[in-house]
């Protein structure tokens, strides 16, 4: 999977490229910790995004890492529920729409998996962001937004 907007390439991750870290110091700078999160349960192996219908996917600008994103089975719901983890992008690549293309690509992909796709924000910019993407706003104990993807194909 690779998809280019406006020079951007958007690319499966198979491994967490070096360049993880750099954009890990950038999310711990903002107070952020869940990129720290996502490279040690990587390399505990505790989550690598292979199970069927789940990417790791990251987003490279010029040949540099500027956005990562999970698509992973919510653990605190049913089968065909998807809940996206670990969405970041780096400070100084934001208001290009990044972020937008990004959750696309995950959503284009779980729509072939799952039939709602669910996630956890505490921040104001990150619940209106997902607004924007077409989320809604939901009332549970274990996620802050969800969005249905309508039927999943009868082939998966």
């Amino acid at each position: 999977m690779a998809k280019a907007t406006d020079g951007l390439s958007i690319r499966k991750l198979s491994a967490l490229p070096k360049a993880i870290w750099a954009l890990e110091a950038d999310a711990v700078a903002e107070g952020f910790r869940f990129l720290t999160r996502l490279i040690a349960e990587w390399e505990s192996g505790a989550n690598r995004f292979e199970r069927t219908g789940e990417c790791l996917l990251g987003v490279i600008d010029s040949g540099k890492l500027v956005a990562v994103g999970g698509l992973s089975y919510d653990p605190y719901a049913g089968p065909d529920v998807g809940r996206l983890r670990r969405v970041y992008v780096a400070r100084a690549s934001r208001g290009r729409n990044i972020g937008n293309a990004l959750v696309g690509q995950l959503l284009e992909h779980a729509s072939r998996q799952f039939r709602v796709v669910r996630l956890s924000t505490d921040t104001p910019e990150g619940a209106a962001f997902y607004l924007r993407c077409g989320f809604e706003l939901i009332q549970d104990e274990h996620a802050t937004h969800a969005r249905s993807l309508g039927a999943r194909p009868s082939s998966l």
